[in-house]
């Protein structure tokens, strides 16, 4: 919408407009922090686990020529053999394929936090068209994305060239080894090679995260319009909620002159105040303040009184005393003498 208006986006993202991303499954998700875990933990594992796995390894080998020297060879044997080859063998990989998962699962866990949803599986069909498509490939994203694949690649190309080529006079003399030395320092190159690519991975986790949330930040900002569009979906259009306390208004006035004709006495400041008291012994343990007003209200309430013979006392400091109890409160305690006066004056004058 933004950019259809022309608007730029400059203001930042509300909380309401961060959890709409989040429900599209719009999150700041770096692959390169998941990337880097896997294979630091995979590494560390086969550090810890290569000697029980070539061990283990050997045994299932020794094991498999032991059954081979007395097999019958029928098709039901070679199933049975083979499926009992496979089990032990996905056993002894059970471990680095759990590890494998749980990395994959809170590498991005702790990256977006609890989300699920299913609006990313939604069937778009905007992305079938294969003009959008092109512009995708050709986008600015993509040509970051390749930028950033291509460091990657030539960056972990360039030291693993530099560890090997330190190795470089040692390997020359492989060919006078035995094959345990010559497998023994292949071992060591590569544990040296994936080391320095475990850390170059990290290193570029921790940019590429940054950067992930840093644009993700920039592609959730509004611009002023969406703000006030957003506000008022949220809150409701100004206008219109002006018009409903507007008649609001008008109908608590409404309701209240209506009870102007039943109230005893309507009490007077002379320029601007008028209230009305009510007094029923049955029904009040007090006087109670049935209507109320100032400037061209206060006139209104005494047009009324008068049209309904309602007898109007002019009484300045009780006026603006009773002014400030809210319509259908009684009155306090402190103004009972004054107000039981005054009532008793108007009863004296309908007698």
């Amino acid at each position: 919408m933004a950019e259809e208006s022309g608007q730029e986006r400059t203001e930042d993202a509300t909380a309401k407009r961060r959890e709409d991303f989040r429900e599209k499954g719009q999150v700041a998700q770096s692959k390169e922090v998941t990337t880097a875990a896997l294979i630091c933990l995979s590494l560390i594992l086969w550090i810890f686990y290569a000697p029980m796995l070539w061990s283990s390894m050997e045994e299932l080998v020794a094991r498999a020529f032991e059954l081979l020297g007395n097999f019958e060879v029928t098709p039901l044997s070679v199933v049975r053999m083979g499926w009992e080859l496979g089990i032990q063998m996905l056993l002894l990989l059970a471990p680095i394929f759990l590890i494998s998962l749980l990395t994959g699962f809170f590498s991005t866990f702790l990256q977006v936090g609890p989300l699920f949803t299913t609006k990313p599986f939604v069937p778009d069909l905007s992305k079938f068209d294969p003009i959008k498509g092109m512009g995708r490939l050709v986008s600015k994203r993509s040509a970051v994305e390749l930028v950033k694949s291509l460091a990657k690649v030539l960056l972990i190309a360039f030291v693993a060239y530099l560890t090997i080529r330190a190795e470089f006079d040692q390997a020359l003399s492989l060919m006078d080894m035995e094959l345990v030395q010559t497998v023994s320092f292949l071992g060591r190159t590569t544990y040296l090679v994936m080391v320095k690519v475990c850390m170059i991975l990290i290193l570029l986790g921790i940019i590429d995260f940054y950067f992930v949330r840093w644009e993700m930040e920039q592609k959730m900002k509004m611009s002023k319009q969406e703000q006030k569009e957003e506000f008022k979906s949220a809150e409701g259009d100004p206008a219109i909620k002006a018009r409903i306390r507007s008649l609001q208004q008008q109908l608590s006035r409404r309701r209240m002159m209506e009870e102007v004709p039943k109230a005893d006495v309507i009490l007077t400041n002379p320029t601007h105040l008028s209230v009305a008291l009510r007094y029923d012994r049955a029904t009040m343990d007090a006087p109670q303040v049935v209507a109320k007003g100032s400037g061209h209200m206060a006139m209104r309430i005494r047009e009324v009184a008068r049209q309904h013979r309602v007898p109007l006392v002019e009484n300045k400091p009780i006026a603006q005393a009773l002014y400030k109890v809210e319509i259908g409160h009684p009155v306090s305690e402190d103004l009972y003498t004054a107000v039981a006066e005054v009532l008793a004056y108007v009863y004296s004058l309908k007698r």
